[in-house]
């Protein structure tokens, strides 16, 4: 074999494992194709990374869920009240990748800051004005009031809030491209784990002192 042959059947080897490369890494970078039409969860089983394992039989009944109708106790210190439709309370979504909620407000009641650690957040507005805002990781604010009939979104992850400032009540319907997103309320993170985060923690982040640490922390207790 000669020296050309030898380099050119080098060079379309680098070609072909380059193709080869390409093409793979795409795939991993999502979910994987289903295997089956659906695969209702079974929750007495023990979760996987892609969901609870399939629930041998199946009826009509498990594809429906009348758990967003409300209304919703919103007397609370809050004002607010949310009735999800996750794979926990929907199994019917096991390995779909979506999930709902319901969310009611008194006058004034306010969704406090959180985040959804594994989805996006769309939603709209049903009933009521209500002021969205979420923050970037600069710290930019992106917030407008909005009213029934329009839509909001909230990137993966950034931390969000909802405030009633309407006269009346106030409800959304929200949507989540995860069968289960999560969610971290930042006061109760900070002020209400368990076990506690050391007020030494606290005081210097918040730039404050025992006293008001504790206060927050009674507030807030598990």
């Amino acid at each position: 074999m000669t020296t050309t042959t030898l380099q050119l059947s080098s060079s379309l080897l680098k070609s072909f494992f380059l193709t080869l490369c390409l093409l793979v890494i795409p795939s991993l970078s999502s979910d994987s194709d289903p295997l089956q039409d659906f695969c209702v969860g079974d929750l007495k089983g023990s979760p996987s990374i892609n969901g609870f394992p399939c629930k041998p039989a199946v009826s009509a009944s498990d594809f429906f869920y009348s758990g967003l109708s409300g209304p919703l106790n919103t007397t609370n210190a809050n004002g607010i009240a949310v009735s999800p439709a996750n794979v926990l309370t929907f199994p019917g979504l096991n390995t779909l990748g979506l999930s709902m909620n319901n969310v009611e407000f008194a006058p004034g009641g306010v969704n406090p800051p959180h985040s959804h650690p594994r989805a996006t957040e769309a939603g709209v507005v049903i009933e009521g004005s209500v002021f969205v805002g979420f923050l970037t990781t600069n710290n930019t604010l992106f917030s407008k009031v909005i009213h029934a009939g329009e839509m909001f979104v909230v990137p993966r992850g950034l931390v969000h809030f909802q405030w009633n400032v309407g006269k009346g009540k106030a409800r959304l319907i929200t949507a989540f491209n995860s069968q289960l997103p999560g969610s971290a309320v930042l006061p109760n993170s900070l002020f209400g784990s368990n076990p506690t985060i050391p007020n030494a923690v606290l005081t210097k982040t918040f730039r404050t002192d025992d006293v008001t640490v504790n206060k927050l922390k009674s507030k807030f207790a598990v």
